[in-house]
Formats: C-alpha cells, structure tokens, sequence
C-alpha cells in the first residue's frame, strides 16, 4: 500500500435518499484507497431518513448533519469544521473513486505552493449515452470537458465532485460561500472559493491532477435538452455573481479560453463529422455548442442587469434571475 507524508479526511455530502446505493458506493469506493484516509465525513443536508438509513448502514465512518443552512455550501463547511486531517477532499455522493484515486490526487502536496487539487471525472451513463451531447459540454453532467488539461499543470480551481485542499487555508481565507439549493439555479462555489484563495495568497497554485479519475453516475434526466438548457442558464447566473464577488478582471479567464478557442474548434469538428464522415450527428453537437454558449451568455448579461437595476449591492448574494426567464430555463428535477 502506498503512503501518503500527509493524512487525508473525505467529506461526502449528501441530501436525498435517492442517491441512496450510490452514496453507499461512494463511500466503499473510499474504504479501500491506495491510499487510505484517516477519516471518512458523512454530511447529511437536512434529511432525518436519510441520515438514520445510512447511520443503520454504514460503520467506520463519521456521519454529521449539515449544522448551516440547507445546501451543499454549508454541508461542506460542516464536513471541514468536522475534519481532523491536514488534507481535506471531497467527492460526490453520486461517484465512485478509482483505487489509486486519493494517492494520485493528493501527489503534488510536497510543494508547499500548492494548497489543492482536482481531478478527473468520467461519466458513467445510466441511460443511452446521448450523441448530440458535446464533450466540451460534459461539464453540464458534472463530468471532465474537452478543453480541460491531459497532463499535470496548474488550474484556476477543480470540479467540486474531485478536489482536494489543505485544511489550513479554511481558517486564513474563509469557507464555502455560495453552493447549490434544491433547484436553486446557483454553482460555481468552489470556483469562488479557489479565486478568492489566490487572491488573498498570493503564488498559491491549484494542480490538476489527471490520473486521480472518478466515475460519476449521470442519470438519464441529465441528458435531455430541457436539463441542458437548465444547467447553461445556471452557469451563466453563477458566473456573473461570482465576477461580482471576486471583483476580479481575470476571474473568468479560463472560461475566455473555453469560448474562443475550445467551442469553435468543437463547432468545427461537428459540421465535418456531419459533412467529411456522414455523422449527422455532429451537426446536432454544433447546434448545441452554439445553443449553450447563447444560453450561458444570455443569462449573464441578463442576471448583471437584473442585479444592477433591481438590487443593492449588499444583498447581491440574495439575488435571483427574472421570474419569465427562471420559469423557462428551470428544471426542479435538477
């Protein structure tokens, strides 16, 4: 068995017994690590059965009620005021590590520079893998995207279902800020977490770390158009409260990269799919990638005027997208 120089807690949150068999995957997939943590975090967000199934279910790991408010923000704060470990990661209830999936994620702490980590996540399909769905659009699903890095190399901030921090840098610069509520069409927390963190330290470094693979269930309902919009449109949200929060020039950098170069060769690689190999189905990929960029920057523009007209600047963070505009994007199955 490999060994680790730093000892590790993994917090898995979780909020509906649906998930219930995959929860309970997750946290066997962590029990026989490569690398074993010193502690497995539970973290039930407001669900009394679920909490008591799990707890009948489950031994050697530690189970907490979310002790914030409702929403996987304060779940997690919960799991890392629980933790006890110099290194704190986090997986999805709805994933299942790989073995060596701890050792390789947490390989390049022994520089003092880098204070998290992210990996890789593949998609496990429940249903028919759908082919109009993009691979630079896996992100809607929770997965790895095309236009993500392949090799080790310094990142803005890892997928929140596969990432790894240094539990001191919670008390020097804060916890989790924003997180998912219910159908509540905000994300993007640990992107606010990870540029807040290099603001306040500078030369701080987050790696991506492409051997440390998750497979992550994507049930069928994530794979219809009415999702896909859904989850754009909450992308677009998300980005412009962030922009807000972090008042930074370049705190949507990566993301330029993604739109002019990433998309357009994605664009380009459907219509000749379609035209070069009769693979029609390109041309509904390029349909698509044109679809959700319109859709992400729609919602942009429009949360940054609804926030500008009809908000003070210190309730930003309460804010909530025009009424129209929700009701036609949401998705309550989300």
């Amino acid at each position: 068995m490999a060994v680790c120089p730093d000892s590790i807690s993994v917090i898995i949150c979780a909020h509906t017994e649906e998930r219930f068999d995959y929860l309970v995957e997750a946290i066997e997939s962590v029990k026989h690590q490569t690398v074993l943590a010193q502690e497995i975090i539970v973290v039930i967000d407001h669900n009394i059965k679920l909490l008591q199934r799990i707890k009948s279910q489950t031994s050697d790991v530690i189970i907490v009620e979310n002790s914030g408010a409702r929403g996987l923000a304060d779940a997690r704060n919960t799991g890392i005021a629980t933790a006890t470990s110099t290194l704190v990661a986090f997986l999805d209830d709805d994933a299942k590590a790989s073995l060596s999936w701890l050792e390789n994620l947490c390989a390049g702490f022994n520089d003092p520079c880098v204070i998290g980590a992210g990996g890789v996540l593949t998609p496990l399909w429940e249903g028919q893998e759908q082919t109009w769905l993009p691979a630079e659009f896996y992100w809607v699903v929770g997965c790895t995207y095309r236009g993500m890095p392949q090799t080790v190399t310094s990142i803005r901030n890892p997928i929140g279902a596969n990432m790894v921090f240094r539990r001191k840098i919670f008390d020097e610069i804060g916890v989790f800020r924003i997180g998912l509520i219910g159908s509540r069409l905000i994300y993007c927390d640990e992107t606010e977490l990870c540029i807040r963190a290099r603001q306040m330290l500078p030369g701080s470094i987050f790696l991506h770390q492409p051997q440390a693979n998750v497979f992550h269930h994507v049930p069928a309902k994530r794979t219809t158009w009415k999702y896909f919009c859904s989850r754009c449109y909450a992308e677009g949200v998300s980005k412009a409260m962030i922009t807000r929060m972090t008042r930074g020039n370049s705190s949507l950098t990566p993301e330029r990269t993604y739109v002019f170069r990433t998309l357009p060769l994605g664009i380009l690689r459907g219509l000749a799919d379609g035209l070069l190999h009769y693979d029609f189905t390109g041309w509904a990929r390029a349909i698509a990638i044109i679809t959700g960029l319109f859709t992400v920057v729609v919602a942009y523009i429009i949360s940054n005027i609804n926030y500008y007209i009809s908000h003070d600047k210190k309730h930003a963070i309460h804010e909530e997208v025009p009424q129209k505009l929700e009701q036609l994007f949401s998705n309550k199955a989300c």
